[in-house]
């Protein structure tokens, strides 16, 4: 199972880019101060100084678009289900007469 991840809002993120940015303390230093990891303070500057305070927004879940995200499971139409099972258990079968 996968670790499960802390989230964090838009607010305590754009702290510690002020930490960093107008406060002049170091990535180390902001991140000791908020108890996160250091790495995270990089990525938290780097991105809103690339895109902003939209950059410190949340991501993960929110695929947009076309061909992004999980594709969405169409009903199987009652013909091709019928052909499938029969298909199925031929098979099933056939392994059985073995």
């Amino acid at each position: 199972m996968g670790k499960i991840r802390k989230t964090y809002d838009t607010k305590f993120k754009k702290k510690a880019v002020d930490l960093y940015l107008k406060e002049g303390m170091g990535y180390k230093t902001v991140a000791k101060e908020l108890g996160i990891d250091e790495s995270m303070v990089r990525r938290w500057v780097k991105r809103y100084e690339q895109e902003g305070i939209q950059g410190l927004e949340e991501k993960r879940g929110k695929a947009k678009g076309p061909n992004k995200g999980r594709p969405r499971t169409r009903p199987e139409d009652p013909e091709t289900k019928i052909k499938r099972l029969e298909a199925e258990v031929e098979m099933l079968k056939k392994l059985l007469k073995r």
